[in-house]
């Protein structure tokens, strides 16, 4: 009876928070985080997505000859293509791409031509293949023009270990309500190259943890739902020290709640690769509280943060 009474006199001591954290989840909503986290890690993975990447270059107006010689004006890695592959031209309104006698390049539609004016206005979408191993897009960024590089054989992709999460908590599975600012605002972003530019913001998220209230600023106008990019003290401990991205799926309209799902919090491009420039967050979405929650950062070489602790093991532009 006394060991009863001590029991629940110590249960009674410890607050309400950490008993709450005992607590395990319920199985269903964990394999709805896990689905989606493999989902995600799938993502990573494929041909042309951030591990693949092996270059990034900004192009100049005019011709811009690429192969993997370095008399290029773009010198892709040895080993991804010819020495000579074609050029760039960068013309008034539009992006044409010419490949030399004797070389063709296949649409991810599975089209095969050896000229063709390419879609910049798309988020990475308008790729083409040349060869078994390289294939590229042309993205427009603040009025320039970046061919991004993807190689199939990227020592990135073989090397990668696996995104590494935080178990599912269900304390960071919170109620939380969407409120528009009226109008929209527009904030300056920045991205870890240093560059600005004005997004707008149409309002913030407010909800609490541990009983305190936090909010935090939308970026962007997806019709899709909610961009945040946030960070907090786990930035550069077990977090990836630039901070984190997270989506709200389905838009919530202006005061409605919903359920924020922290564990969904995930890393930017940047954490996989350094041939992105990712926004970093704004300094209100910087979090005083932490989020135990979401993707880690494990120890690995990092090309973009000083403060990056570890050796070997991205809405990024």
């Amino acid at each position: 009876m006394k060991k009863a009474l001590l029991l629940a006199a110590a249960l009674a001591a410890v607050p309400a928070f950490a008993q709450d954290r005992a607590k395990s989840p319920d199985p269903a909503y964990v394999k709805q985080v896990l689905d989606w986290r493999a989902k995600s890690e799938k993502s990573l993975r494929r041909d042309q997505g951030w591990l693949t990447l092996a270059g990034r270059y900004v192009l100049k107006e005019g011709e811009n000859t690429f192969g993997t010689a370095p008399t290029n004006d773009i010198v892709f890695p040895k080993g991804t293509g010819p020495a000579g592959m074609g050029s760039v031209f960068v013309e008034v309104g539009k992006v044409r791409v010419k490949l030399v006698d004797g070389l063709s390049m296949k649409t991810n539609d599975g089209f095969e031509m050896t000229e063709k004016t390419m879609d910049t206005s798309g988020e990475s979408k308008d790729w083409v293949s040349v060869g078994p191993r390289a294939s590229f897009t042309i993205i427009e960024r603040s009025g320039r023009y970046v061919l991004r590089l993807a190689d199939k054989e990227s020592p990135v992709r073989k090397d990668f270990l696996g995104r590494v999460w935080y178990d599912v908590d269900d304390n960071f599975r919170v109620p939380a309500k969407f409120m528009a600012y009226e109008p929209v605002r527009k904030e300056p972003i920045i991205n870890i190259l240093d560059e600005l530019s004005d997004e707008p913001v149409p309002g913030y998220i407010e909800f609490e943890i541990k009983g305190r209230p936090y909010k935090l600023d939308v970026i962007g106008d997806d019709e899709e739902g909610l961009f945040v990019i946030f960070k907090d003290p786990t930035a550069g401990d077990t977090t990836y020290g630039s901070g984190r991205f997270l989506f709200v799926e389905g838009k919530p309209k202006p005061g409605e709640r919903f359920l924020l799902d922290l564990n969904r919090a995930y890393n930017p491009p940047c954490a996989f690769s350094e041939f992105t420039t990712c926004p970093l967050p704004p300094k209100q979405n910087i979090l005083k509280v932490r989020v135990e929650a979401g993707e880690k950062y494990p120890p690995r070489k990092s090309t973009h943060e000083a403060g990056d602790k570890a050796p070997t093991g991205k809405k990024a532009t």
